[in-house]
């Protein structure tokens, strides 16, 4: 039995309150969805089994480039962290694991680590290295990239720092690295562009050869930040470059907020997915940039969009499609567990959505040119209240039907905030 960091009495109080409206709601639901000849149960049954990893980098507060502002009861270290991560689990039942970034997350015994993960009920998820930033007592300095940077000292450093965390995730269960660099150039001129991805490739190369055969390695791309006139993982197009060159293993990660505002991420889903090169997701929102809001904050459609295509992927049974899940966002004016407790609920909600397409009736508006029914057929999934589904899937599953509800009802935040020293004063930075 996990350890639980809110009271069982808290949260089967507050979901007493609510049964009997769930219940209904949710019967009503089933009883409109049987109409059109689906069955609440099998999809109740799908999304109970769908899972996205929490950062432990989100349950602290975010900021910008300009400021900081720590809230009440910041995690101290990683085992805070994991504390918090394993409250958005017990409410919402849908983040069963944590995905650590190295070194913020670094300990001097992994296994310690890997026993109070345990004790929580958590696994963890994608190990992410850090080389777009310089830790305290860094001999070598990122300022001017890591992998892709010309002196091959630096490179070095950055590709035994990735080793690192494939050294750290086998000791705690994890079978996959994120790699993202903030490489690239502000000035025309400053690199070339092809002398620097080549530096880029075979330090990825050396990172590759050190991967376990059950590991897979994911690539990130950025089209800015902190590299203002180019990055050298700029764009799906060279993720996929860089995915083929480095093997079967090499997979390309889509984050929702790297991209420009009218990019049609859903199609480069797609085209992923087709050439068996989709490895996962960083779940966020955004308005006009790599914002880093909560996930369905901005634009819940588009949310429903991508998981449309999972969800075609997984009907068809596509070659090669086990995407990985996680939340990435930057908390800079929300309790963190709170906009991590809405996001995993928003993401399941866009797959529940997503499940209720009816695929025979789109294929055939596609085939026939009927614009306007097939988007209609979306539609009319999008357009349902998929609530009833989520409670139910949490409740059955040993959750809070209103998670929100219940984590404001525990006064965890009050609790730890009083045991947790008060965190002073806050530079720039999203960590």
């Amino acid at each position: 039995m996990a350890e639980q960091r809110i009271a069982g009495g808290i949260v089967s109080a507050d979901n007493e309150k609510r049964m009997s409206a769930a219940r209904a709601d949710y019967d009503a639901l089933g009883e409109k969805l049987a109409r059109d000849g689906i069955d609440i149960e099998a999809v109740t049954g799908k999304v109970r089994q769908f899972f996205v990893a929490v950062p432990s980098w989100g349950v602290g507060t975010g900021g910008t480039r300009f400021a900081r502002f720590p809230a009440p009861g910041e995690p101290r270290n990683i085992f805070d962290k994991l504390d918090d991560c394993a409250v958005i689990h017990q409410l919402t039942r849908a983040t069963p694991t944590v995905s650590l970034h190295i070194p913020w997350d670094k300990v001097d015994d992994p296994r310690r680590l890997k026993h109070h993960g345990d004790a929580l009920g958590l696994g963890f998820d994608a190990m992410n290295s850090n080389t777009f930033s310089d830790a305290p007592g860094q001999e070598k300095s990122y300022k001017f990239g890591s992998l892709s940077h010309t002196d091959a000292a630096t490179r070095r450093q950055a590709v035994e720092h990735n080793i690192e965390c494939i050294e750290i995730g086998e000791a705690i269960g994890s079978k996959a690295l994120t790699v993202w660099i903030g490489d690239g150039s502000n000035f025309p001129g400053q690199t070339n562009f092809t002398r620097s991805f080549e530096r880029y490739l075979d330090s990825m190369k050396a990172i590759y050869k050190r991967l376990p055969g059950d590991w897979r390695i994911f690539s990130e791309h950025k089209m800015y930040e902190p590299a203002f006139y180019s990055t050298v993982v700029q764009d799906w197009g060279t993720n996929y470059l860089i995915a083929t060159e480095l093997g079967d293993k090499a997979y390309c990660l889509v984050d929702l907020g790297h991209h420009a505002p009218n990019v049609n991420i859903e199609m480069i889903v797609a085209r992923l997915i087709q050439f068996k090169k989709l490895g996962g997701f960083h779940f966020n929102d955004s308005k006009y940039g790599d914002d880093d809001l909560d996930a369905g904050a901005i634009d819940p459609h588009r949310l429903f969009l991508v998981f449309n295509e999972l969800v075609d992927a997984e009907h068809r049974r596509a070659e090669n499609f086990h995407p990985a899940h996680m939340i990435d966002q930057s908390h800079n004016v929300t309790d963190p567990i709170e906009s991590l407790i809405r996001s995993a609920n928003e993401i399941r909600r866009a797959y529940a959505q997503a499940l209720l397409v009816d695929r025979k009736a789109l294929e055939a508006y596609q085939d026939d040119n009927d614009a306007l029914m097939a988007s209609e057929t979306l539609k009319a999934a999008y357009r349902t209240d998929v609530e009833p589904i989520l409670a139910m899937a949490r409740l059955r599953d040993g959750g809070a039907v209103d998670p929100l509800a219940s984590y404001r009802a525990s006064g965890y935040r009050r609790m730890v905030a009083e045991e947790r020293p008060a965190v002073t004063g806050g530079g720039g930075g999203i960590v």
